[in-house]
């Protein structure tokens, strides 16, 4: 504590230039940066205090626990991530699942079967790093080792980023101003340039274009989706992806999984969609509440997906035609 308290205000500032909001939020205007914190809060007359409705250790332990949250952001205690581990565990019935199953940055990886299979469970046993503890009794290991239980029950430091099928906005702010919220709490020095760039990703996920000065409430499901996909794949620190059913987000399915494999994101989806399905490396079926099968895309697959591709893009292309008003009299 006494070192912040002791070095010079400027030098904070240069080093957590965000230091300055604090200081406007309060209406503080040091007139000397080069004295220290110390020496400026108690230049500060007692009715300045009064007025801003807190004393001055108050205020000092307001700045210090921004320092100390910076801090910890930067210097994060959660462990660089290569890889995540599946160990199996049980199916509804108790028949083990018998199975291990490593998963690396960069890759993707589908989760199929029936509604009400279980793959949600599974999404949720990786998210909550489940360690025999959880209806399956899977455990997950990060790096080959079990995780460290402080980071796994930490509500700061999150393994998993999770997008869910229903994405809606309260926030009365707009898209760039959001981002922006989400980049200076990740301490991200380059926001502006950051913001811009997911909104541009954004954008080319998206179905409609929307602008930096849209409100997000209202953005279209599609269109919160891919905001949020583009945002999670440049500002979340979390290594692994969950998304559950992105066929129904209205946004373009190959480029939202080629953005977060460019940005080394381990990607799990739950899906129905036979063209995600045969995008991934691999994709485990679900049965009965366990993981019944593992299975690589084969090459003969791969070409049937290309097939599927194509058939798909008509399809989209014929859904084009619909909307701008045209008649549907041929399937060319």
């Amino acid at each position: 504590m006494t070192v912040w308290y002791e070095q010079k205000i400027e030098d904070l500032i240069t080093g957590a230039p965000e230091l300055s909001g604090i200081f406007q939020d309060y209406g503080l205007v040091p007139d000397n940066p080069a004295l220290s914190l110390r020496a400026f809060l108690e230049s500060l007359p007692e009715e300045t205090y009064e007025d801003l409705g807190i004393d001055r250790s108050g205020l000092l332990e307001q700045i210090e626990g921004f320092i100390r949250q910076r801090h910890e952001t930067l210097n994060s205690r959660l462990p660089p991530v290569n890889d995540i581990t599946i160990i199996g565990g049980h199916d509804k019935s108790g028949k083990s699942e018998d199975m291990s199953l490593t998963l690396v940055r960069g890759s993707v990886t589908s989760i199929v079967g029936p509604t009400g299979s279980g793959k949600s469970r599974l999404l949720a046993d990786i998210e909550w790093m489940a360690q025999r503890d959880t209806p399956t009794g899977r455990a997950i290991l990060v790096n080959g080792e079990v995780p460290d239980p402080d980071l796994r029950f930490s509500l700061e430091y999150k393994l998993v980023a999770q997008l869910s099928q229903n994405m809606n906005f309260v926030m009365d702010t707009t898209v760039a101003d959001f981002v922006a919220l989400h980049a200076e709490s990740r301490m991200i020095g380059n926001g502006a340039e950051v913001v811009g760039e997911i909104i541009a990703q954004a954008n080319l996920l998206a179905g409609e274009q929307f602008k930096a000065e849209t409100p997000v409430t209202s953005l279209s499901g599609g269109q919160s989706r891919a905001l949020m996909i583009a945002d999670t794949a440049f500002l979340s620190s979390s290594p692994v992806v969950l998304i559950d059913e992105i066929e129904n987000a209205g946004i373009d399915r190959k480029k939202a999984l080629s953005l977060l494999v460019r940005n080394e994101k381990i990607v799990l989806m739950a899906t129905h969609d036979p063209i995600l399905a045969l995008m991934a490396e691999q994709r485990l079926v679900i049965r009965n509440g366990g993981i019944h099968k593992v299975l690589r895309t084969t090459e003969k697959e791969k070409t049937n997906l290309a097939m599927l591709e194509a058939l798909d893009n008509r399809l989209m292309a014929l859904r084009t035609r619909l909307r701008s008003g045209e008649l549907i009299e041929d399937a060319e």
